[in-house]
């Protein structure tokens, strides 16, 4: 039972290219800081909801002449988004709770801005307009090289069909993961750039560490 509560919540976000690991991570963080005595919400991006849900599979798994151009890209991340911060992320902040989120609006930044090539100025009207000016208090960007995150997403996979976004070519990922580098230095008061190479344990350790010093 949580005994631990923060004024206003506590909110933080996990981002990185594809491969890097941060489903599992975000997992192995929320039950940590669970045991620490906080209570602790999981969700994810996009997702997190009903109707996140439905945008995430359309998003991930429309192909071809089917996909969604760019711009319906951008407006469908955004009403994803819309929903769980009014649904999920503000209502479980206001009881003084942690909000662990896998993705949040830095991902849109990257995705749709940096490697998509959409106007920052139409992303920034859009990121406004849904997250009711409530950012992350603290990102944790998992960093790793390219061409090893791209080989885990194929292990993971397991000779499935790689989705959407997996399937992207390796200049796209390459550009994914320079705009979150590029980001973390524009903003160096809330993200922080976490090595993703080493061991499931080792890279945990080193975001609770994160973790831990922005909550005291």
């Amino acid at each position: 039972m949580a005994d631990k509560y923060v004024d206003g919540g506590f909110f933080i976000s996990l981002e990185g290219s594809e491969g890097v690991g941060k489903s599992t991570q975000a997992r192995m963080l929320a039950q940590a800081l669970r045991r620490e005595g906080y209570a602790v919400r999981e969700t994810r991006e996009p997702g997190g909801t009903v109707l996140g849900e439905e945008l995430r599979r359309l998003l991930k798994h429309l192909t071809g002449d089917d996909a969604p151009c760019p711009e319906a890209e951008l407006l469908m991340m955004g009403a994803s988004r819309a929903q769980l911060v009014r649904q999920v992320i503000l209502p479980f902040l206001q009881t003084g709770g942690i909000v662990i989120c896998d993705r949040f609006a830095d991902s849109t930044a990257v995705y749709q801005g940096f490697a998509r090539g959409l106007k920052p100025e139409l992303i920034e009207h859009m990121q406004r307009a849904v997250t009711r000016q409530r950012w992350p208090d603290l990102t944790l960007i998992l960093d790793l090289e390219t061409e090893e995150g791209l080989k885990r997403s194929h292990l993971r996979a397991a000779g499935a069909p790689l989705d959407r976004f997996d399937g992207e070519s390796r200049e796209f990922h390459r550009a994914v993961r320079k705009g979150f580098l590029e980001l973390a230095a524009r903003h160096p008061e809330r993200i922080r750039v976490i090595p993703a190479a080493g061991s499931e344990t080792e890279v945990h350790l080193r975001l609770l560490e994160a973790a831990e010093n922005a909550l005291a």
